[in-house]
This record gives C-alpha cells, structure tokens and sequence, in this order.
C-alpha cells in the first residue's frame, strides 16, 4: 500500500516547525521529507536531518537533472524537495510529509495532484510577530520583511483543503493528527490495508 503525500505550509513564524514534529511524535507510520537548501545551518540544526545542506551549484545542478519535486528560492537561499526520496518513502507505506511555502505546494500539486494539503495560520497577526521575535535569529530588517510577506502568503490560505490556526499548540497537534487519522480511514485506503479482512466478511473468501 502506497502512502499519502501531505503537504503543510505557513506563513513564517506561524509555528508549522514546531507542529510537524510534535505531531511525528505522536503519529506512527508517517515521516517527513528532508529538503536541501542552501542557506547556512542554524544552531543546533544538523545535515541529513533538518535539511541537506549544499552548495548553490550543487543546487542549480539538481534542478537542471530534474532531481527536485519543487523548489523555491526565499529570502535568497534555495530550497528543494527530492522526487526519488519522497517516491521511495510513498512506496514503503509511508504517509511523507512536506514542509513547504505555497509556491512550492503549487508545484506539487501539479505533479501529485492526490496530494493532501494543509495550511497553518496564527491567530492574529500580533501573535505571529511575537512569535519571529521570540526565535532571537532574525534582524529587525529581516522581520519586517517577514511580516510584510505574510499577508501575501495568508492570501493564498483558499488554495488549500485544510486550515489549522495554531492557537493552543497541543490542540493544534491534535488536529493536524486527526486530518491524517482520517484519511487513513478512507475506502480506498482500508480496502487496500484490509483486503483479506473485508473479503472474509462479506463471504467473498471461505475459511478451509
């Protein structure tokens, strides 16, 4: 059984980060899709498991092979998602999860058009510039910037067919995990889990 592409976006500082891997701890059989980006790591931040970090050639060179799902350029750095890996992971059952801007989840969409997709907001805008300034990595010049994006982003919030508003954090987690709950729920997907299962149920198979 194949697994389900999910992707997640947000504006920056709307806490998708944080969500995604509170929600992986407490979701089986799901795993997130390892960018590569360009930019510098940040502190605590480690190659192969926050992101591939590479070089900008390495980059340019990969999207000229056609190695990327999507990729985006964002405030100067480069970001790219791995077709081969995401492929390899949906094969093994697993659901993957993509960390990614609107722009890129326009991308996807095109080439997975089954792709599940979920937009994050905050709950005001105060709150999320509260939020960019709490993280203490970000010049002023830089949050402004942020901020001035976010309304651009948010607009696009209709493009999506699933809205979280990261409010109270764990309820937030709970509906994040309650969207992949319930799609694992879906004919289709329990047919293909539990096809042994159905067939003796409705007489289809016969016990020897």
């Amino acid at each position: 059984m194949n697994g389900t592409l999910y992707i997640i976006s947000a504006p920056s500082g709307a806490g998708k980060t944080s969500l995604i891997a509170k929600l992986l701890e407490t979701l089986d059989g799901a795993e997130m899709a390892v960018s590569h980006t360009t930019r510098k790591p940040r502190e605590g931040e480690i190659d192969g498991k926050h992101y591939h970090f590479v070089s900008a050639d390495e980059f340019l060179n990969g999207v000229h092979n056609g190695e990327f799902l999507e990729h985006a350029n964002v405030f100067g750095n480069h970001y790219g998602t791995s077709r081969k890996a995401v492929d390899d992971l949906l094969l093994k059952g697993l659901d993957v999860i993509l960390e990614i801007d609107w722009q890129g989840a326009q991308q996807v969409r095109e080439l997975v058009p089954a792709a599940r997709t979920i937009f994050i907001l905050p709950p005001s805008k105060a709150e999320l510039e509260r939020r960019l300034r709490g993280r203490e990595t970000d010049s002023d010049e830089v949050i402004a910037k942020r901020l001035a994006q976010s309304c651009d982003d948010m607009k696009h919030y209709p493009e999506f067919d699933y809205i979280v508003i990261n409010d109270d954090f764990d309820v937030a987690v709970q509906d994040l995990a309650s969207i992949f709950r319930a799609n694992r729920l879906r004919l289709d997907k329990q047919v293909q889990r539990n096809k042994k299962l159905l067939d003796e149920l409705t007489c289809a198979i016969k016990k020897a």
